[in-house]
């Protein structure tokens, strides 16, 4: 079986055995908009996978369509899950439905309340997130004890039917019955345990945190999203580490809301994915896991990724991040977790850019004078591989690729006749 590659420039191919390199998957793709991380990065590593799973984000329709046909005949199931027109997604993702313990409740509804970027930036007391998670942590909790093959849509109804009154100081909600009959079999349970804490409130605290929480709700589902969760099938994370499957995330370029929701998918698929390898006695996925995110520091943290990216490589999952610059992901980040997240990829491909943060960090890794770096010739890269000397080449020309040509070729081809028809 043909081995899959990792293509990152003229003459810059590698292999993806981290047996063989001893090093890990894990790429940072450094450049600014425009300068061809998709044609250079993502479409060769889409041609030159053969036996990983994939999951890749596109903001561009065209490379689903491209690339379908020429992975189904490598023999991949081929999935999407299309966040700009749900309607059109093959699999769902109901994150209700990888909810196992109380702790995965817990980090379902921390990564809703943090999913907003502005909470990175926010010099807010942690206190109002945290009263946030109690609240949606009740109502998650109330529906999986009270209803059989729930959906998140279920939990979402419950909130919006939710409203209270003040009485005499104390909270009184239209939810109250329904956490006091849960009470009655049970005080001690984490659903009435979390709604309490919500319920112990100040009218005027409670009304805050209510109020937060709906406007990132309404900001994360869409009536689009809702449907979606209630219709379809659920994403099977298991699927994708045991059989080769490619996945494609649609997402847009210019409608930033849906990327909450993509970074919540991307939480709860790293989680799940660990898991199930903890789960395995050997420890790793029976097919290694590749995620290609493009934008990666454009829409919302992904919650515990610094933490995740730290132990991919013995679990057998590698990501792909495509960054403007550093300090675009600092920016998103954290300073620490930024670092982090860069000293976790063994490979940095710088192509070219404005940021003086990041010219200065490419310069040191040269050894090259900061002016040699931010007035490089358009179409050059800068490659570092950990153990190895940087190397200086150029941008991969994909259009010379013979597999390309034929792909293009057919694709164009297939546009053609649905054109005609």
């Amino acid at each position: 079986m043909t081995a899959d590659k990792m293509i990152l420039g003229e003459n810059a191919v590698y292999s993806t055995d981290s047996s063989k390199t001893g090093l890990n998957n894990n790429v940072i793709v450094c450049g600014s908009s425009g300068c061809g991380k998709t044609m250079s990065i993502s479409e060769p590593r889409l041609l030159e996978t053969f036996n990983s799973s994939l999951i890749a984000t596109v903001t561009k329709r065209r490379i689903v369509n491209k690339y379908k046909p020429v992975l189904e005949q490598r023999g991949y199931i081929v999935e999407g899950l299309n966040f700009i027109d749900p309607a059109q997604s093959s699999v769902s993702f109901d994150p209700l439905k990888y909810v196992n313990s109380y702790r995965d409740i817990t980090f379902l509804a921390e990564s809703i309340v943090k999913a907003d970027p502005r909470k990175e930036r926010s010099t807010a007391d942690p206190y109002w997130d945290e009263a946030a998670i109690s609240l949606l942590s009740a109502e998650i909790s109330y529906i999986l004890m009270t209803k059989e093959n729930a959906s998140f849509d279920d939990v979402l109804k419950l909130h919006d039917g939710m409203n209270f009154r003040d009485e005499c100081g104390r909270i009184s909600t239209s939810l109250d019955k329904k956490f006091e009959f849960l009470a009655q079999r049970d005080p001690n349970c984490f659903a009435v345990s979390c709604w309490r804490s919500f319920q112990q409130l100040p009218i005027k605290t409670a009304s805050c945190v209510f109020g937060a929480l709906n406007t990132t709700i309404d900001t994360i589902f869409s009536p689009e999203l809702r449907k979606m969760i209630a219709s379809k099938n659920n994403v099977s994370f298991k699927q994708l580490a045991s059989r080769r499957t490619a996945l494609f995330i649609s997402t847009s370029a210019v409608n930033p809301s849906l990327n909450c929701f993509v970074n919540m998918f991307y939480a709860q698929a790293f989680k799940t994915l660990f898991e199930y390898a903890e789960s395995l006695p050997d420890g790793i996925l029976p097919i290694p896991v590749h995620v290609l995110c493009d934008d990666f520091a454009t829409g919302s943290r992904i919650l515990n990724f610094p933490e995740y990216i730290s132990i991919f490589r013995e679990k057998q999952i590698s990501v792909t991040l495509l960054i403007q610059s550093e300090s675009q992901l600092e920016s998103m980040y954290g300073s620490d977790d930024a670092t982090t997240i860069i000293n976790n990829c063994d490979t940095y491909l710088y192509m070219g850019g404005m940021d003086l943060k990041t010219g200065r960090s490419v310069s040191e890794r040269l050894n090259l004078p900061l002016e040699d770096v931010l007035y490089m010739p358009i179409g050059r890269e800068y490659i570092f591989r950990r153990g190895q000397k940087p190397i200086i080449t150029s941008r991969y020309n994909i259009s010379e690729n013979e597999l390309y040509k034929k792909i293009t070729q057919q694709y164009e081809k297939d546009i053609r006749s649905q054109v005609r028809g």
